[in-house]
């Protein structure tokens, strides 16, 4: 066993800890908080052509100002199918049609679905802890593995204290996420 190998077990648990944090941020952006945002969207699956296509793939997607989203579908017959894809995926938007164009107007949020939002955000927060913290545990379980296999005790010790920097700097990037997504769910 080498300190490269203590190394590669340091950027694996690296790679855990990031793809929780972005699995967070991802997750926190379909969250709508009661302003214009095209990413409530990224889960709206439109029939095209007896396929189940992403809407972004079939429209385009604009917010002309901070409670009105605009979707123009690339073809005119597709608006129905947009239309009942949005209602099926129940975001609490009711679609508006010309012929041409469908807007949406997103509704206020009330005091009780912001305190929702914010416990769920909260939740997915934790989740991204306990992943931190899995990976982190995956980590010290390989390196005394490796200890096993010959592997020095100063360099495990020295591998384990690196990971807990890890640990700290992704939990501490958590809390910043929950704590800008707080805000904006509870700025009226």
């Amino acid at each position: 066993m080498e300190i490269s190998d203590a190394k590669q077990v340091l950027e694996q648990a690296k790679e855990k800890m990031h793809k929780a944090v972005e699995y967070l941020d991802n997750e926190l952006g379909t969250y709508r908080v009661g302003k214009a945002n095209p990413s409530v969207f990224a889960g709206v699956s439109v029939e095209y052509y007896g396929t189940p296509t992403p809407l972004a793939q079939v429209a385009s997607i604009s917010v002309p100002d901070a409670r009105t989203m605009i979707i123009q579908p690339w073809e005119k017959n597709l608006i129905p199918a947009i239309e009942k894809a949005i209602m099926a995926a129940n975001l609490g938007f009711t679609p508006q049609n010309n012929g041409e164009i469908i807007r949406i107007m997103v509704p206020p949020l009330t005091e009780e679905r912001r305190r929702d939002l914010v416990k769920k955000s909260k939740a997915e927060g934790e989740n991204a802890r306990i992943s931190i913290r899995n990976a982190r545990r995956d980590g010290v379980d390989l390196l005394k593995k490796y200890q096993k296999e010959g592997l020095s005790e100063d360099v495990v010790k020295d591998t384990e204290g690196l990971i807990q920097k890890e640990v700290d700097t992704f939990s501490k990037k958590v809390e910043e996420i929950l704590a800008a997504k707080e805000k904006e769910i509870m700025t009226v």
